[in-house]
Parts: C-alpha cells; structure tokens; sequence
C-alpha cells in the first residue's frame, strides 16, 4: 500500500540528512560569530564539539552495543592527561601526544574491557564505574602533575613544530573536522556487518554464539574503539582548556554523557550531537539565572524522559508524522 512504505523511507533520509545539517550549522557557525561576540561562541562551539565526540563514541556502546558504561569520562581524561604530562617534560607536539593520547585511551579500555564485558546488566555499570574511579583516584594522586588541583599546559599542541592550533579558527575546524570523521567511522561500523552483529548481541547474545558468532571479541572491539575516540576528546579538551584536571574523569561527568544521549536520544548518532548541544546550551543559560541550575534542569530531564522516550530526535520525528498525518 502507498502509505506504509513513505514512514521507513523517511527515516533514512532524515537519518542522512539531519547529520549534515548539524555540521553544515558547525561549519557556517564561525562567519556567524564574526558580527558579535565571537570568541565566546567559538569557545562554547568548540566545548559542545568536543563532548560531542565522546557522546558519539559512548553511543556506539550505548546505542547499539546494549552496554551502559559509567566510566567512560576515564578515557577522556587519559586523553587529556597525555597531552598535559607529554607538555610537562617538554614534548609538545601533536604528531606525538595524539597517538599517545589515542593508544593510551585505547590500551585502557583493552585491558579494563577484558574484565568488564565479562558481566552485564547492572554488574557492567558498577564494574565500568568502579574502573572509572579508579582512574580518578590515580590521577589525582599523581603530584607532580598537579594532583587534585590538576596541571596547566603553557599552549596549545604545535603540528610539526608549528603553532598552527594557536589560531582559534584553525582550531574550530579541527575539531569539526575530527567530530565528522568520529561520527563517519561510527555509522560506518553500524551499517557494516560488524554492526549487525552488535546489534544483534544487544538483543540476544546467547543466540547470536549458537549461530557462530564470538559475541565478546566483538563487544570488546566496539568497547576499544569507542574508547580511543573518547581519547580523541580529552586531546582536544585538554587543548582547548590548556589544563587537565582529574575531574575530567568523575563519574560525574560519565552521567553527563549519558544524560546527553538520552536527551538527544539513544541509538541515534547525530541524536548525540543534539543532545550536547542542548545540554551545554542549558548549562550555559541556566547556569546564568542560578548557581543551582540542576534544580531547574532536573525536572525537565525528567520530563522529556517520561513525555519523549526517543530524546529530542524522536520527538521531533514524532512531530513530523503528525505534521504528515495532518
């Protein structure tokens, strides 16, 4: 019948179409904030991008994956920490702190994989937080990198010995660029045949190793690579901020992303994107009126919880099939 396959046409194209809209919006952003207060926007674009990598790199755990971490900020962190401990003993160029910080990330989230995709459920959660923690506390008893008060870097990374990242504007569209090829990689995993086999252990893993399948090896490699572009962003954050701190890997800040998922929606890539940006973009506006900004943002989580289950994304295709409908 005509009108039953428009709706899973429509999905595709919006999936596709959407994403580019978000980064043609980051692209143009810079020329919108020539006209006025343009280094705050460029700075709180930039914060957004960032975070957005690792709301997109969680995702791919989260989403697809069926894995809730509560520690994934840790790899952040070590991210971060690379390029503040490289910068620390003088060794400040990007084309050696970005793989350290890259493999460091990702050598972390091997070993502490190996043990975590071991359990499920609720155990997963508490094991990845417990690990997180863990990478907390030995960051903060890390004194001559600064401890609890954390480690100021002189500058930003140089690029072959070039101070080429010290201009804002080559900065911004590194970030962009790095938030795109994030975002490409991971929808490129979902739609291969090591997505399917992801998705498929998210909703019956027992079945999927009956058909042949080793459902661990590929959880893990989900769990690796989603860690190493975690790392990707505390290389960048800890660039954009020129500090690290050991707060970078709080819990704290791991329910931050998951509360940025969920806002965007849950197994939606660019819906990560949405969902940092309109969690930073709330931060940043309620945090202007109240020092007890969560009292406000709290109840309208809970709210959009309740009223939209697929995140902002889905409320507004929920909007759009009604607007068809009508």
């Amino acid at each position: 019948m005509p009108g039953t396959s428009s709706a899973p046409a429509a999905r595709p194209r919006a999936d596709l179409v959407a994403p580019a809209v978000l980064f043609l919006a980051f692209a143009l952003l810079p020329f919108a904030a020539a006209v006025g207060l343009q280094g705050y926007l460029l700075n709180l674009a930039i914060r957004i991008m960032i975070f957005a990598i690792a709301a997109v790199a969680l995702d791919l755990m989260v989403g697809f994956g069926g894995l809730v971490s509560f520690g994934h900020a840790a790899f952040v962190g070590i991210g971060a920490y690379a390029v503040g401990i490289l910068a620390a003993h003088g060794m400040t160029d990007a084309l050696i702190a970005l793989p350290v910080a890259l493999a460091a990330a990702m050598l972390f989230a091997l070993g502490t994989g190996l043990v975590c995709l071991r359990t499920s459920g609720v155990y997963f959660i508490m094991i990845t937080l417990a690990f997180g923690q863990m990478a907390f506390f030995i960051a903060s008893a890390l004194a001559p990198y600064g401890g609890d008060d954390g480690l100021t870097i002189a500058a930003r990374s140089t690029v072959a010995g070039f101070p080429l990242l010290k201009n804002d504007y080559v900065f911004y569209y590194l970030v962009l660029t790095c938030l795109t090829l994030a975002y490409v990689l991971c929808r490129l995993l979902v739609i291969s045949r090591f997505g399917r086999v992801l998705r498929g252990a998210r909703e019956n893993p027992l079945r999927l190793a009956a058909i042949g399948f080793d459902v661990y090896r590929f959880r893990l490699a989900a769990y690796v690579i989603s860690g190493g572009l975690a790392g990707l962003a505390g290389f960048l954050l800890a660039n954009a901020s020129e500090f690290v701190s050991p707060a970078y890997m709080s819990w704290q800040r791991s329910g931050d992303l998951i509360i940025m998922l969920t806002l965007g929606g849950i197994g939606r890539l660019h819906g990560a994107i949405v969902g940092t940006a309109s969690y930073l973009l709330m931060e940043e506006g309620l945090s202007g009126i109240t020092e007890h900004w969560q009292v406000i943002f709290g109840p309208l989580l809970v709210l959009m919880v309740v009223f939209a289950r697929g995140g902002l994304i889905g409320l507004s295709s929920s909007f759009g099939e009604g607007s068809r409908r009508g």
